[in-house]
């Protein structure tokens, strides 16, 4: 798993200590000014924000751009329509990068061993992509003589934050531009803008509602926008396009088999996948159940309070699972102590901060327990639930015998218990009969006269 950023360009020296023209604040040592760009690494979706962005960054800045597309796993996207579109556009070059097995490798499977969940709910889907994604950029900017990245982030939103964090990190060389923020354009005026210069917009006819904003990988879906930010409108159909209405899901339950090899799910019914196959079909089987819908009330890093909805159905089956199994062969303190530990790694992904060394002083953690994470569950499906059914581990520390009460081995002697319970509860027995008057404790072994 990579864990580390390669090493900076040597550029860093010269760059970051360049100072803003005359009359000009430069906020942010990697921000760029008008004379310094002059050919755009932009992270292009072919949605209506970065198509905007790709014709306004040539005429605004004069400036070439480059369009990378990074392939997640989107469901439904059509990268080729998506290239077409970002030449059509005036891209000199459109690139689109499969980084499917990479982001399911080195980011989804550290955050199922983490048990990610970020504000009691969230699986951190965009948030495990966009330094993923950044990473990419400037791989791609400096293969292509770049002199910046360009994103479609508001100023309002922990995008910005996750991505310009990995670039200012990895490649302090290059400068960044965000026109969202600047160009003061909300979605209708966006519009607009792309109807005025012939830029297609999809889901948008003429005097309709701007279309949700969508962004979607392996792990989720996430839509924002219209009565989204309305907290007393509940959701509306359409904005479910991926899982299906737990009311219209089948009337029969389905149970899914999930087996684990040191906390990588590896099979599904017992039939080993490859994982990038193996979460898409968790997903196919979520989204027929009506699994992994979440509204939900979120914390930006930026300070503000949102609503978004959620659609999760991989994430919904796998994550309780493994937690599930975790919590099987973890004795009561590692499953006392560990959870503090996933919430601080959820927090550091969520917050921008893939690169900070302690997220990966955590992981040391959560790989090592993960070693004994083997073993198979059994998760029911049903109109919009999944739960644990089976639990199956050769390395659970749980004894049948001493469930049932039978005779253990040796292992555990019920006559023993007494003396166990009196010394466990002797300070909490103490301590309430101060607190009640009662000083005298009394001289017995069971403190009574």
């Amino acid at each position: 798993m990579s864990e580390h950023p390669p090493t900076p360009d040597a550029s860093v020296h010269t760059e970051v200590h360049r100072v803003a023209a005359p009359g000009q604040t430069r906020v942010a040592s990697y921000l760029a000014e008008r004379d310094e760009v002059r050919k755009v690494l932009l992270l292009y979706s072919g949605g209506l924000d970065t198509s905007v962005m790709l014709k306004w960054i040539q005429d605004e800045y004069d400036a070439e751009v480059v369009a990378l597309t990074v392939e997640l796993g989107q469901p439904g996207e059509d990268y080729d329509e998506v290239t077409g579109k970002a030449r059509t556009l005036g891209a000199v070059e459109a690139i689109v990068h499969d980084a499917r097995e990479e982001f399911a490798t080195d980011y989804l499977i550290p955050a199922i061993k983490a048990n990610v969940n970020y504000g009691d709910g969230y699986p951190a889907f965009t948030s495990l992509g966009r330094p993923l994604i950044a990473k990419l950029a400037c791989d791609y900017a400096r293969k292509h003589g770049c002199d910046t990245i360009a994103h479609g982030c508001t100023g309002k939103g922990n995008d910005q934050v996750r991505i310009e964090a990995t670039i200012a990190t990895l490649a302090p060389g290059l400068k960044v531009i965000a026109p969202v923020r600047s160009w003061a354009m909300g979605r209708d005026e966006e519009i607009a803008y792309a109807r005025e210069h012939g830029i297609p917009v999809k889901n948008a006819p003429a005097g309709q509602p701007a279309p949700y904003s969508i962004d979607d990988n392996l792990w989720g879906r996430s839509s924002e926008g219209r009565w989204i930010e309305d907290l007393t409108h509940a959701p509306e159909d359409d904005v479910f396009q991926l899982v299906t209405r737990p009311e219209d899901a089948p009337d029969e339950a389905e149970i899914v088999r999930i087996t684990f090899e040191e906390g990588v799910p590896v099979a599904l019914n017992d039939e080993r996948m490859d994982i990038v196959p193996l979460l898409e079909e968790a997903a196919r089987l979520g989204c027929k159940h009506g699994v992994g819908i979440l509204d939900h009330i979120e914390d930006r890093i930026v300070g503000l309070k949102v609503r978004d909805i959620y659609e999760v159905p991989a994430a919904a089956i796998i994550l309780p699972a493994h937690k599930e199994l975790e919590r099987l062969v973890g004795t009561i303190h590692q499953n006392q102590f560990k959870p503090g530990l996933d919430q601080k790694w959820a927090y550091l992904v969520y917050a921008g901060l893939w690169w900070e060394p302690l997220r990966t002083d955590i992981q040391a953690y959560i790989e090592h327990v993960n070693t004994r994470v083997t073993g198979t569950i059994g998760m029911k499906l049903y109109k919009g639930s999944a739960r644990v059914v089976t639990r199956e581990s050769e390395n659970a520390v749980y004894d049948a015998q001493l469930a049932t009460f039978a005779e253990s081995g040796g292992l555990f002697a019920q006559d023993a218990s007494p003396g166990f319970i009196e010394l466990w509860s002797l300070q909490s027995r103490l301590a309430w009969r101060l607190a009640n008057g009662q000083h005298d404790t009394g001289t017995g072994t069971d403190g009574t006269h």
